[in-house]
């Protein structure tokens, strides 16, 4: 019988391996995609997984566009998608993180000031209006609010569509505390 296997060409133990599992690496049979990629928001650090919400807030601090990034992405990646979402903005304040040329630049197309202070480290350093970027404080309530929602906090979502719908509710709540009627 062995002989009859070696005339096909193929070792014995290769024929019976074809139907194993770690025959072959990739992924599974069934063609889903590996755990963890980037649709899912979830990024690795040193404190454990982690994803980063990116907000645009108005001057009342109530939330305009959400997006979702991985934990140990850049800032600046999530950047120019939100930048291009804005209908009119006279000025857009972000924090170092946010720092890049292309960014202020793009910034500057649309008609509106940039008010990002520059990295440490870069050696032409651009100057920042303080009482506009004090506004900035609107963004870090907002944040702080949200991190009171416990679903929010602690993220128990496996998927990304389904945690930035729970933010986008909570954001509604959010919005909705604010417009209520007191009487």
């Amino acid at each position: 019988m062995a002989q009859c296997f070696q005339c096909l060409g193929g070792a014995i133990s290769r024929i019976y391996g074809l139907h194993r599992q770690f025959d072959h690496p990739g992924p599974p049979a069934r063609r889903r995609r590996k755990k963890g990629g980037p649709d899912n928001a979830i990024g690795l650090s040193r404190g454990g997984l982690s994803t980063k919400i990116h907000a645009v807030v108005d001057e009342a601090g109530l939330p305009i566009r959400l997006s979702l990034t991985a934990g140990q992405a850049s800032d600046k990646a999530a950047a120019p998608a939100l930048v291009d979402s804005l209908k009119t903005a006279a000025h857009v304040v972000a924090d170092r993180g946010y720092d890049a040329l292309s960014l202020v630049e793009q910034i500057r197309s649309r008609g509106a000031e940039a008010h990002i202070p520059t990295q440490r480290n870069r050696k032409a350093q651009r100057s920042v209006n303080r009482a506009i970027y004090s506004q900035r404080n609107l963004v870090e309530r907002y944040f702080n609010k949200l991190k009171h929602f416990r679903r929010i906090a602690t993220r128990f979502d496996k998927l990304a569509r389904n945690y930035l719908a729970a933010v986008a509710i909570a954001s509604v709540r959010l919005w909705t505390r604010a417009y209520e009627s007191t009487t």
